[in-house]
């Protein structure tokens, strides 16, 4: 059975590269019928925080990324891997290592002067000496010292890596706690992953994990890194870029199947389709098609996606997820039109949730015409038809029928053209001379609420 995990460490947000990493794990083991972990690698005592872990939940539960298993910690494991270590020093995998930092330095160093890669030179690994007196010894991993560690990356290809170039690695640290990378191991083989599906920063830590996977007898799973992410920029995505956490897409406006459909496309396609359904990408995914070259993240894009699915959305629930951003405008809701009805007018032109909020202002506040506008729009020459088409309204039934024929006997009677009025009048009701059908969103406003903000121009 195909079996994937995601395993973030819980330091930070889930950023974008986390979270396509985990969409990609995820609709893999949809696609396959299988199984999708969480694990929280969170041995890193000192930077691993509960808010962190929150927040990766969060974006996960945005996402729509459901696990069906976990999640895992790996604090809540440290028993056990304590266990397997054990085995590989009774076996002979391991040893126990006594050099101080001192003796590791000057080792170094002294392999650079040499013209030498710095690196362990295995001299606590077979060693008969007796443990010095008052040093508690780290636990490093008997390292195969001939041959190649070589798998099958399922994005990037063969990769083969010679024993010679790795060292001896560290398992259990001078306090006893298991490092990083021994934990994984043991997580991979006890959890029964099919597929590591990781960034291409964990490249390094794979044929360690390998060899140390063969010793213990488990199974090898199948490896897929995943090329890093560039910014608009062209340099590797950072914070610098905008956005830290996946929570920031809602809290800037942007729709969770805009972002997934995004984050499906940064680095993986399907010939040239660009919009889909995240259903559609479970059906459709694979790893054959994953580029193995870096990403480029594009901001426009995002936002064209997020326009699309804006259009597409139903105007109820856009009502719903933009009235927070109303509410942190100062916009009050009451008395006033149906948000729904409002964004079925404005939808069309807007790219974020919060631009849709900014547009529907001038149908919740009176909105102050700039002394711009008013000096190129609401001229002398054409204050006798809007007064009269003020008259218009004031003893016409409101509908945008009776408002569409108002204005239009206003035009013949004045001998004008559409926009010399139009203009005019959207700039005394909405305070911009651009709007969505000047009809229908003065039928939403309200005669009342109309004839009182053409009455405060026209004085």
């Amino acid at each position: 059975m195909v079996r994937t995990r995601f395993a973030p460490s819980p330091t930070g947000y889930l950023h974008i590269g986390g979270a396509r990493t985990a969409l990609f794990s995820w609709a893999y083991a949809r696609k396959h019928g299988g199984e999708f972990i969480l694990r929280v690698e969170d041995t890193d005592l000192e930077r691993s925080t509960p808010e962190a872990v929150q927040a990766i939940m969060d974006g996960m539960h945005w996402l729509g990324l459901d696990y069906d298993e976990g999640p895992y910690y790996q604090t809540r494991r440290m028993e056990r891997y304590k266990e397997v270590i054990t085995q590989l020093l009774a076996e002979g995998k391991a040893y126990y290592c006594y050099c101080s930092s001192e003796e590791l330095d000057a080792m170094r160093e002294a392999q650079r002067e040499r013209g030498e890669k710095p690196r362990y030179d295995g001299r606590w690994r077979d060693s008969k000496e007796t443990p010095p007196a008052g040093v508690k010894p780290v636990v490093r991993f008997k390292n195969p010292l001939d041959g190649e560690v070589i798998w099958n990356d399922l994005v990037k290809g063969r990769i083969a890596i010679s024993n010679k170039e790795l060292d001896d690695l560290i398992i259990a640290r001078a306090d006893g706690v298991p490092t990083y990378n021994f934990c994984v191991v043991v997580d991979d083989w006890e959890m029964r992953i099919s597929h590591v599906i990781r960034g291409d920063d964990h490249v390094n830590n794979t044929p360690r994990q390998i060899n140390i996977l063969q010793a213990l007898g488990a199974p090898v799973p199948q490896y897929a890194h995943l090329s890093m992410i560039l910014g608009d920029d062209g340099q590797k995505l950072s914070k610098r870029h905008g956005a830290v956490s996946v929570m920031q897409y809602p809290a800037e406006g942007y729709l969770q199947e805009a972002v997934l459909n995004y984050l499906a496309r940064l680095g993986w396609s399907h010939g040239d389709d660009e919009i889909f359904s995240v259903e559609q990408f479970c059906q459709w995914f694979d790893l054959d098609h994953i580029t193995p070259s870096a990403a480029q993240f594009n901001t426009e894009k995002l936002r064209w996606l997020n326009q699309h699915y804006i259009k597409a959305a139903d105007n109820e629930r856009l009502a719903a997820l933009t009235e927070p951003f109303m509410g942190e405008l100062g916009i009050a809701m009451q008395p006033s039109p149906k948000l729904a009805d409002v964004i079925g007018l404005l939808k069309d032109r807007i790219h974020t949730l919060v631009e849709l909020a900014n547009a529907a202002r001038y149908f919740y506040q009176r909105v102050e015409p700039s002394e711009e506008l008013k000096v190129q729009h609401l001229t002398p020459e054409i204050m006798p038809a809007l007064k009269a088409l003020r008259d218009k309204f004031a003893q016409s039934e409101w509908s945008t029928e009776a408002i569409s024929a108002s204005i239009k006997e206003t035009i013949a009677a004045f001998g004008l053209k559409m926009p010399k009025v139009a203009m005019p009048l959207r700039v005394m009701v909405a305070g911009s001379p651009q709007t969505p059908s000047i009809d229908a969103v003065l039928y939403l406003i309200g005669r009342d609420e109309t004839l009182a903000r053409m009455a405060r121009c026209l004085t």
